[in-house]
């Protein structure tokens, strides 16, 4: 059983973080910045070249972190590959290891920096988590040939909470809970009223899952700006881009730098403390953005 199954049927708090292969094959820097995760997480997502960029592989990565003591989360996503090649990543995470993943339909090549690669789609993320639970119970592969041995894993799935209409979501949040994801990641939330009015629809529709609340720490209200207007589900208040656009007028009046990542480290601690005090949910995600380092910073700022 993963550390993140532990949490969540020891009633805990569960916290996860998040970070992405090198753009290349030296991992150092990463197994560097996942130990100083390894101890205050339950899990370190390996992303899988998020926003269809290219990088290590997941698989590469986490197999790493294993070696290295460190609890990885695979991140899957059928945009790259068939349902054999899917199944067979999976295969041989199990032999390392590998316990817990998260299945994702992937960002379309497009947006991507390899634009004239070929999408594959082959399977979506309820079909990642349907060829999973057919697997471990049936013991086959997917064309139902029997399996020498066969995994089981914790499987998970990602969410918008902040969407409309907000049904849409949770009719497809349904549909992955059916096919056997067991916890979910949302997408970034910045207001622990967004994620009561979702958690209160999950509720009403008596859909049993763990969720775990995304946290992105902002670093600048540029970038702040820059998600609203192009991440679709993402919305920072005003009053947030506003405290970063103060901490960066503050810093530049005194010649001081990093005051607004300072800030956003803050804002991050202080919403984790609140969906906590609250109990809105089941831990959180937090998605540093390559400000890993950040991680038990905010941690121990919230309390945790």
């Amino acid at each position: 059983m993963s550390k993140l199954q532990q949490a969540f049927s020891a009633g805990a708090f569960a916290l996860t973080a998040e970070m992405a292969p090198p753009k290349g094959y030296d991992f150092k820097e990463a197994l560097e910045t996942a130990a100083l995760l390894k101890d205050c997480v339950h899990g370190v997502n390996v992303t899988d070249m998020q926003s269809a960029c290219l990088k290590a592989s997941s698989l590469g990565l986490c197999i790493a972190l294993k070696q290295a003591g460190i609890e990885p989360i695979l991140q899957m996503t059928g945009r790259d590959r068939s349902r054999m090649a899917i199944q067979a990543e999976f295969l041989s995470a199990a032999a390392f290891g590998i316990d817990t993943v998260l299945a994702l339909t992937g960002d379309h090549p497009t947006v991507g920096d390899c634009k004239s690669s070929k999408p594959v789609f082959d399977l979506d993320s309820v079909g990642i988590l349907k060829l999973l639970g057919n697997m471990e119970k049936n013991g086959t592969d997917c064309g139902g040939n029997a399996l020498s041995s066969t995994p089981k894993f914790c499987k998970g799935a990602a969410v918008t909470p902040v969407y409309d209409p907000l049904f849409l979501q949770i009719n497809k949040l349904k549909k992955k809970v059916d096919a056997g994801a067991e916890f979910v990641q949302t997408q970034g939330i910045f207001t622990v009223e967004a994620l009561e009015t979702f958690m209160n629809e999950v509720l009403r529709n008596n859909i049993k899952v763990k969720v775990m609340a995304g946290v992105i720490p902002l670093k600048a209200a540029g970038m702040a700006r820059y998600m609203n207007e192009n991440i679709p589900g993402i919305e920072v208040p005003q009053a947030m881009i506003d405290r970063l656009a103060a901490a960066a007028e503050e810093g530049k009046e005194k010649g001081v730098k990093g005051l607004p990542m300072a800030a956003g480290i803050d804002m991050a601690a202080e919403l984790i403390a609140e969906i906590k005090s609250r109990d809105l949910c089941d831990g959180v995600h937090i998605m540093a953005i390559g400000a890993e380092r950040n991680v038990p910073v905010i941690l121990q700022k919230a309390g945790l």
